[in-house]
């Protein structure tokens, strides 16, 4: 009997661990982030799945604050990193319930990839994304008028590439002051020549590759950029933040560059999710940008 117990209990712990490892590293952060002990942030389920295309990945989650403000909530968009062709929005409830707990009605939202799709399609979903939540937000208690974009890696390069070249917004009939601020996380900001298989792939086959490069369209009138990176990360630079932080300001424009020491890419949204915060201030250093931008 004694034997047989322990046989069930090895099979499960297997089980458990077969499981655990056939997850992506964002579920599994999330998972983490769910069970880690402490003060639970935020308990309410978010709202999921919801379309703002046709397509199986142009849908988007909502997670609400437990309280609203009397005139709407600030909404914070993010959009996440996978090089374009990896990735989903479902791994990302840990970001959704840090910022939700902090106030902010927080929308994780999906895009078509590669190889489904190329240039300029993700971006083009991610202006859409937009739109949508700046005609419907309302009716989960946000404030249209105080939308701020995030991004981490691939998605902070659609992110920024829709903030700062006005032509996709205008495409959903949006002026480019739609967005108040835009936060990202390890972005690629400036990255020719193309190097990686990825890149090369999701952009490679655009004309002019510098249409592609968030620095193309640095200006002076932009969004407020706050653009965060760590100075060990070696998939995307902290050059990328430092360069397109150095344009903005010379054409007059707002930004805030903040380097975390002993940080890489992956740690950087690792930060978000409450076991790992310690590894920099990101959350803290987001909502201090979000407040210090939300006009009224």
């Amino acid at each position: 009997m004694i034997k047989y117990i322990v046989f069930v209990l090895v099979l499960a712990l297997v089980a458990s661990g077969i499981w655990f490892w056939s997850k992506t590293d964002p579920q599994k952060l999330d998972l983490a982030d769910r069970v880690a002990p402490g003060l639970v942030e935020y308990r309410q389920a978010p709202l999921t799945s919801i379309a703002y295309g046709d397509g199986a990945r142009q849908k988007l989650d909502i997670y609400l604050p437990k309280q609203n403000a009397d005139s709407g909530s600030a909404v914070l968009i993010f959009f996440h990193g996978g090089s374009w062709h990896d990735g989903e929005r479902e791994g990302y409830g840990f970001l959704g319930r840090a910022f939700a707990a902090r106030g902010f009605v927080t929308v994780i939202a999906d895009y078509r990839k590669a190889p489904s799709v190329r240039f300029p399609a993700f971006v083009q979903d991610t202006a859409s994304a937009i739109a949508w939540v700046h005609a419907n937000i309302v009716k989960y208690d946000g404030d249209a008028d105080r939308i701020f974009v995030m991004g981490h890696s691939a998605g902070a390069h659609i992110a920024m590439m829709t903030a700062l070249d006005p032509q996709w917004l205008a495409a959903n009939n949006l002026a480019p002051d739609v967005i108040k601020g835009v936060i990202g996380l390890a972005g690629p900001y400036d990255f020719l020549p193309l190097t990686t298989d990825s890149s090369k792939f999701a952009l490679g086959q655009w004309p002019d590759l510098k249409e592609t490069q968030p620095i193309t369209y640095a200006r002076g009138d932009a969004p407020p950029l706050l653009l965060l990176t760590g100075d060990k990360d070696t998939v995307v630079k902290p050059r990328n933040s430092k360069i397109l932080s150095e344009a903005i300001q010379a054409l007059g424009g707002q930004q805030q560059l903040r380097i975390y020491p002993d940080v890489d890419h992956a740690d950087i949204i690792m930060a978000v999710a409450r076991p790992f915060r310690q590894k920099a201030p990101v959350v803290s250093d987001v909502v201090n940008f979000i407040k210090a931008h939300s006009p009224g």
